[in-house]
């Protein structure tokens, strides 16, 4: 059996796959996440999954790589991660009273074979108050997330109410990452 590991240095990523029960290592991907080329958020999530699985593969050529990507998407834009407080000012106002697509691109790779793919769930915020952004920036909560929110954390109390997997909105859809990544090394066993 092929070493597993995952490309990634999210704790979340890293807590929801030993939630599913896998014996896993972790070397994080150092690849640039710049996106240049126009592309809807499905094939950006796939993109930059997939780069990140081909990153750490190139130093582990002999495992079964797997690489995430998280984004969130509200009437076309993409909110990635905040690059200060008033970027995630910005971002929780809009994302306040609305709805958004968040999507998590998954590639899974080995020398026999790479499969990637993407989740989609839609997240609908409560309207927001200016104190509430605030406090919730204070927090410091905002900063290594999509969209800047948690859903897991206290970003769960903007959640109105959520279509899709939550995991998917933590950072893996974990059950399809699972069973994917079952049909995975039974083909290549």
């Amino acid at each position: 059996m092929k070493k597993l590991i995952l490309a990634s240095g999210s704790p979340r990523r890293k807590q929801l796959l030993e939630q599913g029960q896998l014996q896993f290592s972790i070397s994080t991907s150092t690849v640039d996440e710049t996106i240049t080329e126009p592309l809807n958020p499905e094939e950006v999530v796939e993109q930059l999954s997939l780069r990140k699985a081909q990153d750490v593969f190139s130093r582990f050529d002999d495992s079964i790589i797997i690489g995430a990507d998280t984004i969130v998407s509200i009437n076309g834009t993409i909110l990635g991660k905040p690059k200060d407080e008033e970027e995630a000012f910005q971002m929780l106002q809009q994302l306040s009273g609305n709805e958004h697509d968040v999507y998590t691109g998954v590639a899974i790779l080995s020398k026999e074979k790479t499969i990637v793919f993407h989740e989609r769930t839609i997240v609908s915020f409560w309207e927001l108050t200016t104190a509430e952004i605030e406090d919730y920036i204070s927090s410091g909560e905002p900063f290594d997330k999509a969209g800047s929110y948690g859903i897991q954390g206290l970003g769960a109390l903007f959640v109105k109410k959520i279509n899709g997997d939550y995991f998917n909105v933590v950072g893996l859809p974990l059950a399809r990452t699972v069973r994917e990544l079952q049909n995975f090394q039974n083909s290549i066993s």
